[in-house]
């Protein structure tokens, strides 16, 4: 009989499944270490992937006319989706704003230059690959495990706060951009997280 090399599963020993969202108190650790090291570029590009709630893949392509005329910072912006190359608009709150402006007050990128350009030539703005390296690091900054939190966390974040607050479903949807209201329950596993919280609320 012919020897079979035995295979080991593709995730074995590697955590699988959806990354959680950061916790307010996570958002503010990282913000409070990124502000006392003077990670400007870093502090402008996490306040905006909060804000955004895009995919790594469009947050890393923004261009800066897709949030700023001029020197001024717009309030609200509208992009279009590379994966469903539909739009989605997103705010931008004050300190968003703020954080934006330092960084191209120190970059002096304008217009149609990337908002996070690469500091490899190969590259004209970061990678998705740079990207997820940077928000590991992010989350070791804030004492997380780096391994349980990733690109899809900054997505997740804002959007998972809103959907406590107002159980607004369809308002979710919008804000991620989804076609169908079924791919919002799943992205944000709201069915399991409201069960639970229903089975916890009950006393027997």
């Amino acid at each position: 009989m012919e020897y079979l090399e035995k295979r080991h599963a593709w995730n074995k020993g590697k955590l699988v499944g959806q990354k959680p969202p950061f916790k307010p108190k996570d958002i503010w650790a990282i913000r409070f270490y990124l502000q006392n090291v003077h990670a400007v570029r870093d502090l402008a590009m996490f306040n905006l992937a909060i804000d955004s709630k895009l995919r790594g893949c469009d947050l890393v392509s923004l261009r800066v006319r897709d949030i700023a005329h001029g020197s001024q910072i717009l309030s609200r912006t509208m992009v279009t989706q590379s994966k469903t190359q539909r739009p989605v608009q997103f705010e931008l709150t004050e300190p968003t704003r703020v954080s934006v402006a330092a960084w191209l007050e120190q970059s002096h990128l304008r217009g149609g230059q990337f908002l996070f350009p690469s500091r490899v030539a190969r590259s004209v703005h970061i990678s998705t690959r740079q990207y997820a390296r940077i928000v590991h690091h992010w989350a070791e900054a804030a004492g997380l495990d780096s391994v349980i939190y990733g690109t899809h966390s900054m997505r997740r974040t804002k959007a998972t706060l809103i959907y406590k607050r107002t159980k607004n479903l369809r308002a979710i949807q919008l804000l991620l951009g989804h076609s169908k209201l079924e791919s919002t329950v799943r992205y944000l596993g709201i069915e399991v997280d409201d069960a639970l919280e229903i089975s916890e609320q009950t006393e027997i």
